[in-house]
């Protein structure tokens, strides 16, 4: 049984940590995260404002990305997982059960990806706490000043205004509350939905 998870959120919302997490707890489960597909910064457009635009999807190795899950469905095994730490009951007969989480910020706008997911998580922020976090955070390269306002913010509004209208079945998750709290939220959920899939 193939069981795919898909984390979206707005950046600093918490992805990556849930993700990992849920690794941790999950059997035979492997990550796949958006990040790791984009183009050298010589690839990546620049506006008339001198803003490097990282979150458009021209911005990745889209292709690539599609490439790495086909493979992983092609033989999930092959990919070597820890045992979880801290499974349930309810998952302790799992041997033939293979869970993908697949975890970035612009996966829900991409056509070819759209048939693959069984579940679909959106961590929200509100603009001062998105803000805040990037803030603190050290990219390469560097965001240049108003580059959060100027391209940032009004891509995620863009992207998540597409999501409202196009996607269905979509989880919202409040990226404000505590990373215990929604790792009890989503991992009780994926854990319903695996009781369904091995009924």
């Amino acid at each position: 049984i193939f069981y795919y998870v898909f984390c979206l959120s707005v950046t600093n919302g918490g992805k990556t940590t849930l993700a990992e997490k849920l690794k941790k707890m999950l059997p035979n489960c492997h990550i796949i995260s958006q990040d790791d597909f984009f183009k050298p910064e010589s690839e990546v457009e620049t506006d008339e404002r001198g803003f490097k635009l990282y979150d458009v999807l021209d911005a990745l190795y889209m292709d690539e990305m599609v490439r790495s899950i086909r493979n992983w469905m092609k033989n999930p095994a092959s990919v070597v997982t820890e045992e979880p730490q801290n499974t349930c009951d309810n998952l302790k007969n799992t041997v033939h059960v293979y869970i993908l989480i697949v975890e970035g910020f612009l996966l829900y706008n991409y056509e070819p990806l759209n048939e693959l997911w069984n579940r679909r998580y959106f961590l929200t922020l509100p603009y001062e706490e998105c803000k805040r976090r990037r803030s603190t955070r050290v990219y390469q390269p560097a965001d240049t000043p108003g580059y959060f306002d100027g391209h940032v913010w009004p891509m995620y509004l863009k992207y998540k205004n597409e999501l409202e209208e196009n996607a269905s079945n979509v989880v919202y998750l409040d990226g404000t509350k505590s990373q215990e709290e929604l790792l009890s939220c989503v991992y009780s959920d994926i854990v319903e939905e695996l009781k369904k899939l091995m009924e």
